[in-house]
């Protein structure tokens, strides 16, 4: 999609943007979601982009306290405070971590933080992460225009929430933003009710997640896989529909390509082989296939950047030489402020975990690279891979410190905090750009909103557990992502060599695949029929329902571009963007139905 350009200022002129009506809006808001968010993430077992969440609580406060100067580059304040305080709130899933391998019957794990030393390492982590990530701006937002459909998504709400001023009803732009607004009113109530039927919403339950194969099996007897118990089918998601829409059919398509290798393809040769049992289940199959797709995946995003280092260097001298103007955040806090802060995390970590520093400063150096991977991959395909890329480093750490568990889970620890910070705020800072906002002032924002979301998540989470617990028979968290990392660690706690030869041999296969894949896109004449190793890499990793669904949406919004030009152009993205902001708006308000539900 084309639609990075800032927009003219023809009847919205942006006023100050860090006003104090917009900073105490945005204190509430991140508040907010750094307190809802945890109970989601460990509930549902996903975290949904919050930028469109934090934008209509940004708009109800705004319009309570500011009334007629609200406007929309100050509800961009809020609901950038918002999602940095949810992003470094969703670090819960280290915690969760912890807790299942204090439980392990496998290995030895002692570590358990205060709040008040959860609160100031998080603190530090998400802080370093935003810095890190705000030379990263220029680069993946002006200069390579990823479409980051989350950030599209919250530009338009932003914008229909504060609509043309200065014009009348009949001109032109009036008419345009009107119907914008109602059409993308119209996507997010479908979304929304979609999502509230849904079993996995577990409230009325009418409606199921998605469609599944139900007992098919594939391969031959005593070789097969159950394709539902790989999570083989679709599923009813309108806000998957909406990310194909704006990701285009060219990515979709390889993600779906992706997925029928990675949990169709791949499963039965693995059962074929005497690799993994006759009917092998979804974890099985992901701790073997999670290492060719993070091999494309991480060989493709580093070629792209070898091949347009330049591109690269120049987003870092341009931000130097604007570093003083009033729209840039400066350089020179930027450099000082990494400094700081990687000492402060490096000493923080020895002194509450007993890591030494020198692992942690490689954990930090480590995330730069996974940063850098991941944001092309989330602005490519709206779904950030970092969770994944993360397990990485546990791999890596367990030849670094054989049969070290510490290091091993606070290499996935570090490098995902620093890591994941930066995914949503590159979102806002996509919406931002659409709209015109200072990169200068969201910083700012984003810079506020991190300790907050630290603050929320050390005193709640303690709260939660104790509520609802998340080891043991009666656990009503599941945390999956947790699970996972935790249960990696395990495998790992004998050193690399309990991983599968046959998965690192195909790892390095698809890391030459990537850097191939990678370089055919960047020729113009074979752009249009090369593989896109970020889709076949995500496809591999990500679930398979999800990735059909997506797919769906590429090709609908593709025979929409084809057959109808005009209404596409100006209906597509607001369309897009209601049906992503629907079911997003619901994950949150869930969990806190059920919370009341269950107090009641």
């Amino acid at each position: 999609m084309e639609n990075e350009r800032p927009e003219a200022a023809t009847t919205h002129v942006r006023g100050s943007e860090l006003t104090v009506q917009s900073v105490f809006a945005g204190v509430i808001v991140a508040a907010i979601m750094g307190l809802s968010y945890p109970y989601m993430v460990l509930k549902l077992g996903f975290g949904p982009n919050v930028s469109i969440v934090s934008a209509f609580f940004g708009f109800v406060i705004l319009r309570l306290i500011a009334r007629n100067s609200y406007d929309r580059w100050q509800n961009n304040i809020v609901q950038t405070a918002g999602t940095s305080a949810a992003q470094t709130a969703f670090m819960c899933i280290v915690l969760a971590a912890f807790d299942m391998l204090r439980e392990s019957k496998i290995v030895a794990f002692q570590l358990n933080p205060t709040p008040e030393q959860t609160f100031v390492w998080l603190t530090v982590a998400a802080l370093l992460g935003v810095l890190l990530a705000v030379p990263m701006r220029k680069h993946f937002i002006v200069d390579e225009k990823l479409p980051f459909p989350d950030g599209m998504a919250a530009a338009e709400t932003l914008k229909v929430l504060d609509p043309p001023r200065g014009t009348a009803k009949g001109d032109l732009e009036w008419d345009q933003a009107r119907r914008a607004a109602q059409v993308l009113g119209v996507g997010l109530v479908a979304s929304a009710l979609l999502m509230l039927f849904r079993e996995d919403a577990q409230l009325f339950k009418y409606i199921p997640e998605g469609w599944t194969p139900g007992d098919l099996t594939w391969g031959a007897t005593g070789a097969s896989v159950v394709l539902a118990a790989l999570g083989v089918g679709a599923s009813y998601s309108l806000l998957g529909i909406g990310s194909g829409f704006i990701i285009g059919l060219r990515v979709s398509t390889w993600l779906f390509i992706g997925g029928a290798i990675g949990w169709l393809l791949i499963p039965l040769q693995l059962v074929q082989n005497g690799i993994l049992p006759d009917h092998p289940t979804r974890t099985m199959v992901l701790y073997w296939v999670m290492w060719p797709g993070i091999g494309m995946v991480m060989a493709g995003g580093l070629t792209i950047l070898v091949v347009r280092w330049h591109l690269l260097m120049e987003a870092f001298r341009g931000l130097g030489a604007a570093g003083t103007s009033k729209d840039e955040f400066p350089l020179s806090l930027v450099i000082i402020g990494i400094v700081i802060l990687t000492a402060a995390l490096c000493y923080l970590q020895e002194l509450y975990f007993g890591l030494p520093i020198w692992m942690s400063l490689v954990a930090i150096v480590l995330s730069v690279p996974l940063m850098l991977v991941g944001l092309r991959a989330l602005g490519e395909t709206n779904w950030g891979p970092i969770s994944s890329l993360s397990n990485l480093m546990q791999g890596l750490f367990a030849a670094i410190a054989p049969g070290n568990i510490n290091a091993n889970i606070l290499g996935n620890a570090t490098t995902g905090t620093i890591a994941t910070t930066s995914e949503a705020l590159m979102q806002d800072y996509k919406a931002g750009y659409i709209i015109g906002s200072s990169p200068r002032a969201m910083t700012i924002a984003q810079l506020i909103g991190a300790p907050i979301g630290a603050a929320a998540l050390a005193w709640s989470y303690p709260v939660l557990v104790s509520t609802y617990g998340i080891v043991g028979e009666n656990a009503q968290l599941a945390a999956p992502t947790a699970r996972r990392a935790a249960g990696f660690a395990e495998l790992l706690s004998g050193g690399p060599d309990k991983l599968p030869i046959s998965a690192l041999i195909a790892m390095a296969v698809a890391a030459v695949l990537g850097v191939i894949f990678a370089l055919m896109e960047q020729n113009p004449n074979l752009k249009r029929i090369a593989p896109s190793p970020t889709g076949l890499g995500l496809g591999i990793l990500l679930p398979f329902a999800a990735l059909s669904t997506i797919f769906v949406g590429g090709v609908i919004g593709a025979l929409w571009l084809a057959l109808a030009p005009r209404s596409a152009k100006v209906y597509l993205v607001p369309l897009a963007s209601g049906f992503i902001a629907g079911e997003a708006l619901i994950a949150i308000a869930v969990p806190a139905i059920l919370f009341l539900q269950e107090k009641l």
